[in-house]
C-alpha cells in the first residue's frame, strides 16, 4: 500500500517512545518502527516532536466572538455589564454577520489543530433564533474539517424571560445539538431549580446532553451546582451533563465544597474551567483578599471528576483577548490552579485533550489502527515545552489531509565575535 502521508519519529500524547504513523485513506494504517520505509505521498519527520490527535475546545461563544470590534468598552469589566452591552447588539443581529465572524475564529481553531468543539450560542427573545441559525451556518462551511457541536444557551434566564423555553425547543429543531442553561440568572432560588427542570425537559424530548453555565458568580451563596448534580442524577442523565465556569466553587466553604464534589462524582457531571474569562472578570468589586473566580480544578481531578478547560471567550464584551488557542489556556490554568508539579502539567495537557472529547462524548478521540487520522504535531518535546512556548502547530491533520504548517524558520540578522574572558 502507498500511504497518503507518513509521519515519521513521532512522540505520540499517552504512547511510550517515538513511533511512525502510517495514514490512507482518511485513517490510520499503521503505527510503530515498522513504517519508516513505506512508501508515501508525503513524508514528514517530526524528528521526535510531540503530537496529539488534535486538541478539543469544549467551551466557547463563536456567536459573540470578535464583537468588540463594534461594541462599547466594559467600563466596570463586570459579568452583568458585559451582558447588558449585548442587549442592544443583539437585536440587530443578522445570521450572515453571525457566520463571518465565527468563520474567522473557527479558522484560527484549525490552524491551532482544534478538531473537535462545543460554542454555546444565546437563546433569547432579544436575539430571537438569529444567533442559533448564523452557527448552524457556520457549522455547515466547517463540517469536513471541525467536528461542531451548538448549545441553546439562555443567558438572560428562562423563568424570567417569557418565550425563551419555547425558542429553545425551536433552536434545537432547527438543528442545536445540546441544552444549555445559566440558572443562577434567574430570580430566586425556586426559579434557578425550575430553570434546571427545563432544561432537562427539553433535553429528554431531543435525546440531547446538558450543558450549563452554573455559579460564574463569586457569591458563596450561589448554590445551583449542586441542585445541577440531584437532578442529573434524578433523571438518569449521567455522563451527559457538563457544568462550565462553577466559579463559586472557589468560594464555598470547605465543608460544603466537598459535600457538592462528592455529589458531582456521583452524578458523573463533565466540568469546564473558564481560566481566562473567569480570572478578568471574578472579584472585580472585591478589596483585598480579592477572589479570583477559578473553579476547584485540582480537588475535582483529585476526587475522580472528569475536569476540561475552554477558551470562553474571544474580543467581546467579556473579554477582550483570546486566540482560541487551547496551549495558552492550558497554560493561564497551569498558573490559576498552581499546576506546575511534573504529574499537574500532565493532567492539564489531558484536560485540552483526552477530557475534553470525553465532555463532549467523541467516540473515536485516539490514535490507533482504523481510527480518524487527527493529529497536530507540536513544536515541543513535551507538555512542559508546549505550554511554555504555546508552541506551534508543525503541521496538523484532519481526516488525513495535511490542512495547516507552520514554517519553523529564523533569520538571524546579527552576529556577536566571540571574545575571551579577561
Amino acid at each position: 500500500m502507498t500511504l497518503d502521508i507518513l509521519v515519521k519519529n513521532v512522540a505520540v500524547w499517552g504512547r511510550e517512545g517515538l513511533c511512525d504513523l502510517g495514514i490512507a485513506n482518511g485513517h490510520f494504517v499503521s503505527i510503530g518502527q515498522g513504517s519508516a520505509s513505506a512508501e508515501a505521498v508525503l513524508t514528514l519527520d517530526a524528528e521526535g516532536r510531540m503530537a496529539v490527535p488534535g486538541f478539543v475546545e469544549p467551551h466557547i461563544h463563536l456567536d459573540k466572538a470578535l464583537i468588540s470590534e463594534r461594541a462599547p468598552v466594559n467600563v466596570s469589566g463586570t459579568l452583568t455589564e458585559a451582558i447588558e452591552i449585548l442587549w442592544e447588539i443583539k437585536r440587530n443581529y443578522t445570521v450572515d454577520e453571525i457566520a463571518d465572524r465565527a468563520s474567522r475564529v473557527l479558522e484560527r481553531a484549525l490552524s491551532n489543530g482544534i478538531s473537535r468543539l462545543r460554542t454555546h450560542v444565546d437563546v433569547d427573545p432579544i436575539g430571537g433564533t438569529r444567533p442559533a441559525e448564523g452557527l448552524i451556518r457556520a457549522r455547515d462551511r466547517f463540517r469536513e474539517l471541525m467536528d461542531i457541536q451548538i448549545v441553546a444557551f439562555p443567558q438572560e434566564g428562562i423563568v424570567k424571560s417569557p418565550g425563551t423555553e419555547a425558542l429553545m425547543r425551536e433552536a434545537m429543531k432547527l438543528g442545536v445539538d445540546v441544552v444549555g442553561g445559566m440558572p443562577f440568572n434567574e430570580a430566586s432560588p425556586v426559579d434557578s431549580r425550575r430553570h434546571i427542570e427545563i432544561a432537562f425537559e427539553i433535553a429528554m424530548e431531543f435525546d440531547a446532553d446538558v450543558d450549563m453555565h452554573v455559579d460564574e458568580t463569586d457569591d458563596p451563596m450561589a448554590r445551583t451546582l449542586e441542585v445541577l448534580a440531584e437532578l442529573t442524577i434524578k433523571h438518569g442523565w449521567r455522563g451527559r451533563v457538563t457544568a462550565g465556569h462553577t466559579c463559586a466553587l472557589a468560594s464555598y466553604p470547605r465543608n460544603y465544597a466537598d459535600h457538592v464534589i462528592g455529589r458531582l462524582r456521583e452524578a458523573g457531571v463533565n466540568m469546564i474551567a473558564n481560566p481566562a474569562t473567569n480570572l478578568m472578570l471574578q472579584g472585580r468589586l472585591d478589596d483585598y483578599p480579592k477572589r479570583r473566580g477559578v473553579t476547584q480544578v485540582k480537588e475535582l481531578l483529585a476526587a475522580g471528576i472528569n475536569v476540561a478547560c475552554g477558551q470562553d471567550c474571544v474580543h467581546d464584551t467579556f473579554y477582550p483577548f483570546g486566540q482560541n488557542d487551547p496551549l495558552e489556556i492550558a497554560f493561564l490554568l497551569c498558573h490559576a490552579s498552581q499546576m506546575s508539579q511534573p504529574a499537574e502539567i500532565l493532567k492539564v495537557m489531558d484536560m485540552v485533550t483526552n477530557n475534553g472529547a470525553k465532555a463532549l462524548r467523541v467516540p473515536d478521540f485516539h490514535v490507533a489502527i482504523g481510527a480518524v487520522a487527527d493529529l497536530a504535531v507540536l513544536d515541543a518535546r513535551d507538555a512542559r515545552e508546549a505550554f511554555a512556548t504555546r508552541a506551534p502547530r508543525r503541521w496538523v491533520i484532519r481526516k488525513g489531509k495535511l490542512i495547516a504548517e507552520a514554517k519553523l524558520e529564523m533569520r538571524r540578522c546579527f552576529d556577536i565575535e566571540a571574545k575571551p574572558v579577561t
